[in-house]
């Protein structure tokens, strides 16, 4: 009976979902149209406001005539700063392409003499004249990206990741890697690798507390294999811009999630590196980043270039050394990456065979974890830096039970890039990370939004820090359509898998033995990204006099008129030429969208992405887990560390808004080392934080209740107190927060135990009717 009901069902269905997939692609359409015709109406406006204010034909004569000298002048410096472009890149290729860090840097250890060798090295930054950093502070260990280009980008400049880092006095490692890899090299190695590199650093700094693992876009997710590997290594884990649900993302926004079904999955990877002759090429994946906007691939940063040609050649050059420098991996290593992340989407489901049979567990993460996301990140939205959070802990319950600390930062409108690039997103959204790193360790388990704000006060910037409990369920307005639109993702997988099996059976024997490394290098030599960097350099026999014309160029400069008529004609031209390639692009990704979804949709609500079941409602109450049973047996026990851990906690929980506090730093001053907590190894400090959080939450009148349990002693009590008085004197607490301080004297002092426990569960009836709690710390510092 139910089988008929469902087969009645799914022809309704089906009309639903197609009418849903032509609407969306009609809109999109339309509102592609739009955009191009209002960026052309901007153009248009700006270029007949200069027209109207040329007096006469002969200022416009004298006018077109400066322009087209310094249109001639301009084009010399254009093409010789591209023909730098081409001799950098060979001068990088011969230096066998050596990180591109702003800072010197020595060697610590090398992944190739490893036991199972990788071409992965840990350096260490050296600071820079001027800035001094502390051995026994805590490390900083950086993975860049391993995405097609070099490493070198956390580092790329002063204001920097690395920079920000080193400027609070931490010491500072790099994971950098060679440009080819060890033969026979797998993901697993370079995880056991990057483990290797943990030990040694905490080696090195046997004082520090575990070292902070910062991974950059696919740096982040091989930061969180290392924390699953071995929970024990790292300290708090922050990933920046990575990718970890490859399935996520909105329509219209992120394309590049549907490559993975409209290149037939993961065989194209697997014939690129048979081509190579076992190594697949970067310059490949470089090309899917350039694809997303064509725009500024084929005209935007060239225009750049040309319209600032004075004073924009050095930075173009010193980004495009990076950006040029194409590095390889694996066959086995991409076809892991393919199979597991970008088509699989197995990370956060735990299906993730790591090695020898042994299936990835993210819940193994003991460590805190820093989420920073971007919401102008086209690369990387802030879904597939997020979901996998959900994907991981359906509710906020099973978030806290696992122990874990979660936080989520979100910039406005910074793309891909400029999360690691940005001098203003390092000195701001970086810097406060490094800054709060140690209070973010010692948060209750939960997940929390971080917001920054910038403000002015004497000519200094201040930024005002504020971390806001949330819930996991909040994750939800992310994604729209509640991520229905990730069902047909699950039939790209299941084709991948037919469509690989085929490959390797039918084809792979053939041109495998086929393609020789030879041939392999003369193919990766005439790719079109190193093409257009060897062919216009010195090496070009055509150039040869370029160098010496663009110098007389250089010497005879007479710029243009900006306000004239003439670069006015030329900037309408390009905002003209930008808005059309936009256009093309927009109407593109609306046309593969809706390809992508008639071709898989239909499939999937067949049945083939049934496979996909939610499991709501099952296991266990989060209140009957292990950890949580184990604390709330523990509630009467304990001593002056734990009651003042519980005390804080029951302050924040009767808080009916975020609270505020002019200092963090100023905070942890005051109470830190009387609370015991920074003197604990850092485990052990977690350890006491979730156990009392639990007690707090699940059971917060017999929390209050039973502190005296706790401080058993009149010199226990009377040092807890005055830690308590010290505290709300220094903060600012509203009238429930109050009432649980009065509760406190009178529990612990000479007051009515009887009364305590009334105002005490006064405050906690108060938090209740104004609803689930979202606590907060506020920091003010100058920069």
């Amino acid at each position: 009976m139910a089988r008929q009901e469902a087969g009645r069902r799914v022809p309704a269905d089906l009309g639903k979902v197609e009418a849903k997939i032509g609407q969306v692609f009609q809109e999109r359409w339309q509102a592609a149209l739009q955009r191009h015709m209002d960026a052309t109406v901007a153009a248009g406006c700006a270029w007949s406001e200069v027209v109207a204010r040329i007096p006469d034909p002969a200022e416009a004569w004298r006018d077109m005539s400066a322009y087209w000298q310094d249109f001639a002048q301009r084009t010399l410096l254009f093409w010789d700063t591209l023909r730098q472009r081409g001799n950098n890149w060979i001068d990088h290729e011969k230096a066998g392409k050596p990180p591109l860090l702003h800072f010197p840097w020595k060697p610590i250890a090398d992944g190739r003499t490893f036991d199972r060798p990788v071409n992965y090295a840990l350096v260490q930054i050296e600071p820079p004249e001027g800035t001094v950093t502390d051995p026994d502070q805590r490390p900083f260990v950086i993975i860049d990206p391993r995405a097609g280009h070099g490493p070198g980008i956390g580092g790329f400049k002063q204001d920097s990741e690395v920079g920000v880092a080193l400027a609070a006095g931490h010491p500072v490692y790099f994971v950098i890697f060679y440009p080819v890899p060890v033969p026979g090299q797998t993901l697993a190695d370079v995880s056991r690798a990057e483990a290797e590199f943990l030990r040694i650093v905490r080696e090195r700094h046997p004082k520090a507390r575990k070292p902070v693992l910062v991974g950059n876009c696919q740096g982040g997710w091989a930061a969180m294999l290392v924390g699953a590997v071995d929970p024990d290594l790292p300290g708090p884990i922050v990933i920046n811009g990575a990718p970890m649900s490859y399935w996520a993302g909105n329509d219209g926004e992120n394309p590049m999630r549907y490559a993975g079904g409209m290149l037939g999955g993961v065989w194209p990877a697997l014939l690129a590196s048979d081509l190579g002759a076992g190594l697949f090429d970067g310059a490949y994946l470089v090309d899917n980043f350039e694809y997303l906007n064509p725009a500024n691939t084929f005209f935007d940063k060239y225009y750049t270039l040309f319209s600032k040609i004075d004073t924009e050649p050095q930075r173009f050059l010193e980004f495009e050394r990076w950006w040029g420098g194409f590095f390889l991996l694996g066959r086995d290593e991409i076809k892991w990456i393919v199979e597991n992340l970008f088509v699989g989407n197995k990370l956060a489901s735990g299906q993730v065979e790591w090695s020898e049979g042994r299936a990835l567990d993210l819940r193994r993460i003991r460590s805190p974890i820093v989420l920073f996301a971007s919401l102008g990140d086209n690369i990387t939205p802030p879904q597939q830096a997020f979901n996998w959070v959900a994907d991981l802990y359906p509710t906020t319950e099973d978030l806290k039970a696992n122990g874990q600390v979660i936080v989520g930062l979100i910039h406005k409108s910074v793309g891909h890039l400029g999360i690691f690039v940005s001098g203003q997103v390092a000195r701001r959204e970086h810097a406060q990370i490094v800054d709060l790193i140690g209070y973010i360790e010692h948060l209750p388990p939960g997940l929390y939004g971080m917001q920054i704000e910038e403000r002015e006060e004497s000519g200094k910037i201040l930024y005002d820090v504020v971390l806001t409990e949330r819930r996991v369920e909040d994750l939800q307005v992310l994604q729209k359509f509640g991520r229905r639109d990730e069902i047909p993702f699950q039939v790209v997988k299941a084709a991948s898998d037919v469509s690989a099996m085929a490959y390797e059976t039918f084809l792979h024997p053939w041109i495998a033995a086929a393609a020789t490394p030879a041939g392999a290098s003369v193919r990766r030599a005439l790719h079109p990204q190193r093409l257009q960097r060897w062919a216009v350099s010195d090496i070009n026999p055509f150039l040869s006099s370029l160098g010496r014309w663009a110098d007389l160029a250089r010497a005879s400069r007479a710029p243009r008129d900006e306000s004239g008529l003439s670069a006015a004609t030329e900037r309408w031209c390009a905002a003209v030429t930008s808005a059309s390639w936009d256009l093309f692009r927009d109407l593109r990704d609306a046309s593969v969208e809706h390809m992508f979804y008639q071709t898989y949709a239909v499939p999937a609500l067949l049945g083939a992405g049934a496979g996909q079941a939610e499991a709501e409602g099952a296991g266990l109450p989060a209140r009957e887990a292990a950890p949580i049973r184990n604390a709330l047996s523990r509630i009467e026990e304990g001593g002056r560390t734990k009651a003042l851990v519980r005390m804080a906690l029951l302050l924040q929980k009767a808080g009916p808004r975020p609270r505020r506090l002019s200092s963090m730093k100023q905070v942890r001053e005051l109470v830190g080392k009387d609370v015991g907590l920074l003197d604990m190894p850092a485990d052990l400090a977690r350890e006491v934080i979730r156990e009392q959080s639990y007690i707090v939450n699940y059971e917060p009148e017999q929390a209050l209740a039973t502190l005296p349990k706790l401080l058993r002693t009149p010199e226990d009590r009377d040092f807890t107190l005055r830690i308590v008085n010290r505290l709300s004197d220094a903060i600012e607490i509203d009238p429930s927060q109050r009432g649980m301080v009065a509760a406190f004297r009178n529990l612990l002092g000479d007051g009515s135990a009887i009364e305590a426990v009334g105002q005490g569960r006064k405050a906690v009836m108060a938090h209740r009717q104004q609803g689930s709690y979202r606590g907060a710390a506020r920091k003010r510092i100058s920069r």
